[in-house]
């Protein structure tokens, strides 16, 4: 649950905190040879929040896998990834995210949940991607193979490609306990009118939408009618589809940032998604361990209510 305040009591000290321990933790070499920053601070824990529909609780930074898990085995690429996950559970994140149009991308996360020791701490979500009965099943079949799954946690229509179809094979699955949770996603504000249509007249559990501080159309409808129907919320690009933070990584971090403990753009831009008390999990999508740890750490400490920055600029 959000903050109602930002907690100035650990404020300063722990942002001096982070600063050191990150610095400290680049000495630590994870899977690939890549340097961590994760960070383990005395009781520092990632927030969770409960998925409306069950009242389960999911940590609040997760990890998508569109381009940065795409590489193959031999490649340097694909070295570093088996950090990302470490980095992901070592911080209390569970969330995974791929999709059959993101490439090699749910077959090399199953590689690496295979080789790692820590697969039951994965909730697995991906999509379906196609259109008609059958050649959605055969894709689900075969993405619950590449990801070396029984079950599924999460399994969404990807863009609403036939989602008529596609959801009434998702209630059969949910109902026979192959999937735990049904969803819908979409990242273009032109078809936020059909998403809206299908909140309000399809029972489903999740939506997966893009928000981020220059793009805040879904807060208009979409997130408000999430919260009233008890529908939880993935937010994909929340980096404002990566152009926000090229543009903010060389500026320097506003003096306010410590209130909210952030030491980094990325934790800032992904607390103000946090923010928003419809949203459940934020996950962007890195290759890199360091940039998942970075990630991660938004997920701790203060989450400021929206209040907070109808109050701050970014500077741009």
């Amino acid at each position: 649950m959000s903050s109602t305040h930002p907690e100035r009591a650990m404020g300063v000290n722990r942002a001096e905190f982070m600063r050191a321990t990150l610095a400290v933790s680049l000495a630590a070499t994870l899977p690939g040879g890549v340097a961590a920053t994760t960070r383990k601070s005395a009781g520092a824990r990632m927030r969770k929040r409960k998925i409306p529909s069950t009242g389960e609780e999911l940590p609040v930074v997760g990890c998508g896998t569109w381009v940065g898990f795409g590489h193959a085995p031999g490649t340097a690429e694909y070295a570093r990834l088996p950090g990302v996950l470490q980095a992901l559970f070592d911080a209390g994140g569970t969330l995974l995210d791929s999709s059959p149009m993101y490439g090699r991308s749910e077959k090399t996360t199953g590689e690496l949940l295979a080789q790692s020791s820590r697969r039951a701490q994965a909730f697995l979500a991906t999509k379906v991607w196609t259109t008609g009965r059958e050649a959605g099943i055969r894709q689900m079949q075969e993405s619950m193979a590449l990801l070396g799954a029984q079950k599924l946690d999460l399994l969404q229509v990807h863009n609403l490609v036939d989602w008529q179809t596609q959801l009434k094979t998702l209630r059969e699955w949910k109902a026979q306990g192959r999937v735990r949770f049904i969803g819908i996603t979409h990242y273009t504000q032109s078809a936020y009118r059909e998403v809206e249509a299908v909140m309000r007249n399809e029972p489903i559990d999740f939506l997966q939408i893009n928000y981020a501080f220059d793009d805040q159309g879904a807060a208009e409808r979409l997130l408000p009618l999430a919260a009233d129907k008890g529908i939880a919320v993935l937010v994909n690009k929340p980096f404002g589809g990566g152009g926000l933070l090229r543009q903010l990584r060389d500026r320097p971090l506003p003096v306010w940032a410590r209130e909210i403990e952030c030491i980094s753009w990325a934790q800032v831009l992904l607390k103000f998604v946090l923010a928003h008390p419809a949203v459940t999990c934020v996950i962007p999508g890195t290759s890199r361990p360091e940039h998942m740890a970075d990630n991660a750490a938004a997920g701790q400490g203060v989450i400021p209510v929206p209040a907070f920055w109808r109050q701050r600029s970014l500077g741009l």
